[in-house]
């Protein structure tokens, strides 16, 4: 048993760093969109605070798998067919997407009205008042639960193989296919899964420790 799982593993390490590059993927893509419909939500005409509010709360109502078959299999209908590596990305950036832009929401919006007034009341510009008044109190606010996001974006990863990708999750079906030894691979693979979140975890912790807020 043990044999076959150390011969598999090479396998595992490959499906292991595919997990790691749709993560990756999914955080950046997520993190620039949500930062963009973020800002529109909170400063843009309304309109687009609409579309962006009614978008977010949509799609945070939407559960990931239902959202993934719809972009892999409902997409094609109206024409737009994606492979299943990017159909998986896409969704999962979507439903990511709709997190950052609620952190981005809730970090601005703990921003007193005081510190805005102060920024006008002293010739900034917009621009000058969200890059140098707004997001830089903001991002201590903001990076906390935006790191905790990036861990379900990494447990979120494991629905991509329901695609026939093969990630660390389907690599392990398909070893567990060849030898039969299904519990002592899955206990691995959750020791994985673990180990990368847990570091997540630990990184979050530490920032928040590092901005704690002055309690008032």
């Amino acid at each position: 048993m043990l044999g076959q799982i150390i011969y598999a593993l090479p396998f595992l390490a490959e499906g292991f760093a595919l997990t790691l590059w749709v993560s990756f993927l999914v955080v950046l893509f997520s993190l620039m969109a949500g930062v963009i419909l973020g800002v529109g939500l909170v400063y843009g005409p309304v309109p687009l605070r609409w579309a962006v509010r009614i978008f977010s709360d949509t799609i945070r109502g939407i559960p990931i798998l239902v959202l993934i078959f719809f972009v892999y299999y409902g997409l094609p209908a109206i024409g737009l067919h994606l492979p299943s590596f990017w159909a998986a990305v896409t969704a999962l950036t979507l439903f990511k997407t709709a997190q950052v832009v609620e952190y981005l929401r809730g970090a601005v919006g703990s921003i007193p009205r005081g510190q805005t007034e102060a920024a006008m009341a002293i010739g900034l510009t917009f621009r000058q008042q969200l890059t140098s008044v707004i997001f830089p109190q903001a991002f201590r606010r903001f990076l906390p639960p935006w790191i905790n996001g990036v861990t379900d974006a990494v447990k979120g990863s494991a629905l991509v193989s329901l695609l026939g990708i093969t990630d660390l999750m389907q690599a392990i079906n398909q070893v567990i296919g060849r030898t039969y030894e299904a519990m002592p691979l899955y206990i691995l693979g959750a020791l994985i899964y673990f180990a990368v979140n847990y570091t997540l975890s630990l990184a979050s912790r530490r920032l928040e420790r590092r901005f704690t807020f002055i309690r008032e």
